[in-house]
């Protein structure tokens, strides 16, 4: 039976155990549905739910239409209020969903309930839509069959500090990268709901406020959307150069990448540069610049990653080259998969740019003259690789292996050995998988007996969502404090906290590495990052300092944690 006939049979179950209480009011007679509650049900669902949620197909979650008709008022309110807890709580729907989608959604317990009403007003227009006439009978159920073993590795975490809560309510942060100051060493942290902060041991300092320095910065909708990366420039010590990402409202300026105006754009990602006089400074001084701004579809899979490559040295063609993981914005998911699709469009790739050279179209950075597709008709010269997902981090193996994992869409997370040109398929590949855009999202196929005449680049490691969501790009051990972790490339699932890894010596293109599941251990004890974090919802993410050691943190509860040592 493939996911979407199960979705249908589940979705009829869950219909028939409320549509069948025929002496309840109709939903229209609970709630305001007149042309202003519709139209601020609309405003709110594109701000908060379209991302994950459409009434067609299922996305990241899974499709609304009809639900209203399905579910009790009450039920509904509760669920998108705080939806773990009536998962927790055994609802019987709930679990039936959990159970597909193997996640917890955000809770929107910060919304008045009159706002949770608009929303639900607006989803009620929409029917359940006819059933399974793009369902495929051929789609392959379970496409990795074998589970991820458990290793004996376990790994003792030491705290190191918890960053100030930017909300009330979980996550009480939304820490999502570390990095560390090329002169001083110290650790920086950004939160993407504005702030990034220097950590010296437990105490953290103010660096960045993007609230603050733009005001037309956003964090909403949330997930991703938000201070999205930094990273420093590798001459940072001399030249103050640091470079940021965050998202604006749509039409805040105009973009350097764009769709047009018949699609919808939610936000804009921001390139930025700042310049400081005094490296050393804390909290930041500086001049910004920036650099361009790109339009995106939906809140999902915008710009998570700015990094340069750490294993050049002056003199080298790569150094000062600052590499840009762009997502596809939720474009394929919103029904568009043309704008993520080949080398003409910037979603969907990795740019490579010179943030020194103004030979761009804006003329305010530089394209480098080894970039694949500089002297290509009808390609982005910033393009260095593309055919990703969301490129979610970007890293290099000590022997020089440039390394990126790519968040999938309803089956396979991956991670790659990128090279200039390479096509890594989406959305038309999913893993080592075929999917059809547009029909079968959440469905994956065999690949075709000529797939070889694509010349699409497949994943060296990956794992399907029987195991995980959203995997949590890392970075390969090249520290000396914890031996066991030598050679290990350390990684994991964002959603559920899971941890894995893969040798780096196993990592050879037109292969698949094995991967191996791993445990933590706090305070001699161990324990699931779930519990460790105090929620089902973990939002787990890694980080390296400059000597090599590792650092896990989680959004949940703000806590960061060394990794020092085995038990």
């Amino acid at each position: 039976m493939n996911n979407r006939y199960y979705r249908i049979l589940l979705f009829a179950a869950l219909s028939i155990s409320w549509s069948c209480s025929s002496g309840e009011q109709k939903l229209e007679e609970l709630i305001p549905m007149d042309e202003v509650a519709l139209a601020s049900g609309e405003d709110l669902f594109d701000t908060h739910c379209s991302s994950c949620h459409g009434f067609e197909e299922d996305g990241i979650g899974p499709h609304l239409g009809g639900i209203t008709r399905a579910q009790p008022l009450d039920w509904l309110r509760r669920f998108i209020k705080n939806p773990a807890q009536v998962i927790d709580s055994g609802d019987k729907r709930a679990a039936a969903v959990f159970e597909r989608y193997k996640s917890y959604m955000p809770g929107f317990a910060y919304l008045e309930e009159k706002d949770i009403d608009a929303i639900i007003a607006y989803m009620h227009q929409y029917p359940a839509p006819q059933v399974a006439e793009n369902g495929r009978a051929d789609s392959i159920m379970n496409p990795i069959p074998e589970p991820i073993p458990l290793s004996d590795l376990i790994v003792e975490l030491e705290w190191i500090s918890t960053i100030p809560a930017s909300s009330e309510n979980k996550p009480l942060t939304r820490i999502a990268k570390m990095d560390y100051h090329p002169v001083t060493g110290d650790l920086y942290i950004m939160d993407l709901r504005g702030k990034m902060y220097q950590m010296r041991g437990p105490e953290t300092q103010l660096y960045l406020d993007m609230q603050e320095k733009m005001p037309a910065f956003i964090n909403e909708p949330g997930l991703a959307t938000g201070f999205g990366s930094f990273a420093f420039h590798p001459d940072f010590g001399t030249n103050g150069l640091l470079y940021t990402s965050h998202t604006e409202k749509p039409g805040t300026a105009p973009a350097d990448f764009a769709y047009g105006d018949s699609i919808k754009s939610t936000l804009q990602w921001v390139v930025t540069e700042w310049q400081t006089g005094k490296p050393l400074e804390v909290p930041l001084r500086a001049q910004s610049r920036e650099l361009f701004r790109i339009d995106m579809v939906t809140g999902i899979h915008g710009m998570q990653e700015l990094t340069f490559n750490p294993l050049v040295e002056k003199g080298d063609p790569d150094y000062g080259l600052l590499y840009i993981g762009i997502g596809d914005g939720g474009s394929v998911g919103a029904g568009h998969p043309w704008i993520p699709h080949g080398v003409s469009q910037a979603w969907g790739s990795i740019f490579r740019i010179d943030p020194s050279g103004r030979n761009s179209g804006n003329g305010n950075y530089g394209i480098p003259s080894g970039n694949p597709f500089l002297d290509k008709e009808g390609a982005l010269p910033e393009i260095y690789a593309h055919g990703f997902r969301n490129a979610h981090r970007i890293s290099w193996t000590a022997d020089g292996k440039m390394l990126a994992t790519n968040i999938g869409q309803g089956q396979i997370e991956s991670i790659y050995i990128v090279r200039a040109g390479d096509d890594y398929g989406w959305p038309v590949r999913e893993g080592t998988f075929v999917i059809e855009s547009g029909l079968a999202i959440n469905q994956v196929f065999p690949l075709p007996e000529n797939d070889m005449e694509f010349g699409y680049t497949y994943p060296v490691a990956m794992y399907d969502h029987d195991e995980g969501n959203a995997i949590s790009g890392g970075y390969e051990y090249q520290g000396t404090e914890v031996p066991a972790l030598q050679g290990k490339y350390l990684f994991g699932d964002i959603v559920r906290g899971r941890l894995f890894f893969v040798e780096t010596a196993d990592l050879i293109r037109g292969r698949q590495a094995p991967i191996y599941e791993w445990k933590v251990s706090y305070e001699g004890v161990s324990k699931p990052l779930s519990e460790l974090a105090g929620s089902n919802r973990v939002d787990l993410r890694l980080g390296r300092d400059r000597e090599g050691e590792m650092y896990l943190f989680t959004k949940a509860d703000g806590k960061v944690y060394k990794m020092a040592g085995t038990k």
